[in-house]
Parts: structure tokens; sequence; C-alpha cells
């Protein structure tokens, strides 16, 4: 097996909460790591012990306890603004990485429940703190949403990288000639 098609079998096998827990930016540099040898198999508090069991058999390694230092598992929470208290400062917005949050700049701000991976990230830059984590109804399941998570991941990548491309044309085009 390539070193790629390792790394997309790790990659598939995590949540895709992009949750940053495991130290590394999102799933996807995670999983190249674990491949490299560089980060071992128990640093996914989403994924949880069930996720280190899959990782185990993969890779043949032994089953190890989730790291505390990445945190604990957990049941699937759900990010969930107070409406009423949004400022509408776009912070959370810009936080999280499936794009599960919508709103506008001094707008209420609301989160897409079935899109919400629970990752947190948008907790910390909330000014107002406004975001409360809730019990994800029974039939959210982050494996099953795993695929959807890191389609909405990537796309949200691009749609950046795009916007900012966009951006420095624009400003390109501004400039006077020299």
């Amino acid at each position: 097996m390539s070193t790629a098609d390792l790394i997309t079998r790790i990659d598939a096998l995590l949540p895709q909460t992009q949750c940053t827990r495991c130290g590394y930016p999102a799933c996807a540099p995670y999983a190249e790591a674990i491949a490299s040898g560089e980060a071992d198999i128990n640093r996914c508090p989403p994924g949880g012990s069930a996720g280190v069991q899959a990782l185990a058999a993969l890779l043949d390694r032994a089953v190890l306890p989730l790291d505390p230092d990445c945190g604990e598992e957990a049941p699937l929470r759900l990010a969930f603004i107070r409406e009423v208290e949004c400022i509408g400062c776009v912070k959370c917005i810009q936080a999280c990485p499936v794009d599960a949050i919508i709103g506008a700049s001094k707008r209420i701000h609301t989160i897409i429940a079935d899109r919400c991976t629970g990752c947190e990230l948008c907790l910390p830059p909330c000014p107002v703190d406004c975001i409360d984590l809730i019990p994800a109804p029974a039939h959210r399941n982050l494996v099953g949403e795993a695929d959807a998570a890191r389609i909405r991941y990537e796309f949200r990548n691009f749609r950046l990288a795009r916007d900012e491309a966009e951006r420095n044309e624009r400003l390109r085009a501004k400039r006077p000639s020299v």
C-alpha cells in the first residue's frame, strides 16, 4: 500500500470534526502524522476508543488508551447560539471549520445543527460567551457523517483560498502601473 493510500485510509477512520484537539490543524494532517509515525493513534477524543481500535486494526498496532492531554471521550455535543445575546461579530463563523454557522456582520448568527461537528472551535472567539454546547440528537453519528464533514471542510478551504485570490487580484488591479 502506498503512503498516500495509507493516509487516505487513516483519514477515512477519523471523525472529521477538524477540532484540532489532536494537536494538528485538521484530521488529514493528523492522518499524515500517524502514517509517518510522527503521531500515535490515540490523540482523537471525538473518535474515542472505537476510533483508536479501528486505527490499531488498520495499522496492526496495539490499542492505546486515549491520550488525556488531547481531551476526554464524550458524547457528541453541538454548538447552540443564544441568539438574543449574539452581537453579530462573525468571529464564530470565521472559526467554524465546516461552515455550520450562518449570519452576517452585526446580525444574529445561528448554528446549522445538522452540519455542526461539535468541534468547539467557535467557543473561544465569542466575545459575549453566547454559545453553549448541547447534547446532539440521538440520530447524529459522527462516523456516518464523516464524509460529508470532510467535504464541507475541504470546500470551506477552497472557498477561502478562492476569495483570497480574488481579493488579491482586485488589489493588484487597483495599484497604479509603474
